[in-house]
């Protein structure tokens, strides 16, 4: 009995001894989740280019090298409508003589073919077309204006600088009302003339986010003169300011549409007599280069603060917080009055 005992366990040892040679198999653990070591960096997509006028999106980077326009646009009754000048990227509205205000269209991401009436040039362009290193269209000047402009601008598009090829006069309306300029036409004058085809240009600044603030301003009433007197209306489903001009709609011929802006901006600057015309009227030389005090509209929000300029770059506006005030992507009318003006909002 003993030793059928201790066989069956010599028999058990060995079976163990053998079965401790073969180790069993790992489990296997499947994961649905691949294994991380750090965190994945997604490359943010590069920004488009934009043009610097108006913030909005331009089709390539080539595109917004092209040279600014500035054309020079009459603002007597006998000038409106105007052709286009709702197209330009930043518009300056001034007085001049009379108190008739006068603009400075600036077009660049937008090239309508025609624009127009064309006029005289005034002091307050020796500022502007540096600051925005544009070819500068316009016709006639007084004879010291013109010498400060010949002095001061080099890239002058002028009939008086002995340019015809870009201009025509419609038939339409009588001189010296109906004197109009083919962009096109222009450029290729430029090229013709050897004068740069591209220039970089220090833009505006913008907010590209959406406001829903509630508007707070619906009306701006500008007095430039007792001749000319602006009302801005703001029209919260386009987001656009619509302007009226001594009481009535400002249409655009070409378009066919009252005249907006996405942003207006209200600048104070010095006006400067300078001389008077053959009928005694006063010509400012309003100085567009400094600080002075801004107001800005945007999106039916009202920012105070100081515009800065230098002879190099278009305004910055700087809010009492110290912040600069973005403006809105689109199409901005600057409105240049003399300090003393007041302004009415509603």
């Amino acid at each position: 009995m003993q030793r059928r005992i201790a066989a069956a366990l010599l028999v058990a040892v060995t079976a163990a001894v053998a079965l401790s040679g073969c180790k069993p198999a790992a489990p296997v653990v499947v994961s649905l989740w691949p294994k991380v070591e750090r965190e994945r960096a997604v490359p943010k997509p590069p920004e488009p280019p934009r043009w610097p006028l108006t913030g909005e999106e331009a089709p390539s980077a080539d595109a917004v090298l092209r040279r600014v326009i500035s054309v020079k646009i009459e603002n007597s009754p006998a000038a409106r409508p105007q052709t286009n000048l709702s197209l330009a990227d930043v518009v300056y509205e001034s007085v001049a003589e009379g108190g008739i205000t006068r603009f400075n269209a600036l077009f660049h991401s937008k090239e309508p073919e025609v624009v127009g009436p064309v006029r005289s040039a005034r002091l307050s362009d020796l500022y502007i077309v540096p600051q925005y290193r544009a070819l500068f269209v316009f016709s006639g000047a007084s004879t010291s204006v013109n010498a400060r402009i010949r002095s001061a601008i080099s890239e002058n598009l002028s009939q008086d600088a002995g340019v015809s090829y870009p201009y025509f006069r419609a038939k339409d309306r009588p001189a010296p009302h109906n004197l109009y300029v083919v962009l096109a036409k222009v450029r290729e004058e430029a090229k013709r003339r050897s004068m740069p085809e591209t220039m970089s240009v220090e833009g505006l600044l913008f907010d590209r986010r959406t406001s829903d603030a509630t508007p707070t301003v619906t009306g701006i009433f500008i007095p430039f003169s007792p001749a000319n007197k602006v009302r801005w209306t703001y029209d919260p489903s386009t987001r656009l300011y619509l302007r009226e001009n001594n009481g009535a709609k400002h249409m655009d011929k070409g378009t066919g549409k009252q005249i907006a802006a996405r942003n207006v901006v209200v600048i104070r600057a010095k006006h400067v007599p300078a001389s008077h015309d053959v009928v005694g009227s006063t010509t400012y030389e309003i100085v567009l280069e400094g600080t002075g005090m801004c107001t800005v509209f945007r999106d039916g929000q009202r920012f105070d603060g100081t515009w800065t300029a230098t002879k190099g770059a278009p305004p910055r506006f700087v809010g009492e917080d110290g912040k600069p005030i973005l403006l809105a992507p689109g199409n901005t009318w600057i409105q240049v009055i003399q300090p003393s003006i007041d302004i009415t909002l509603r």
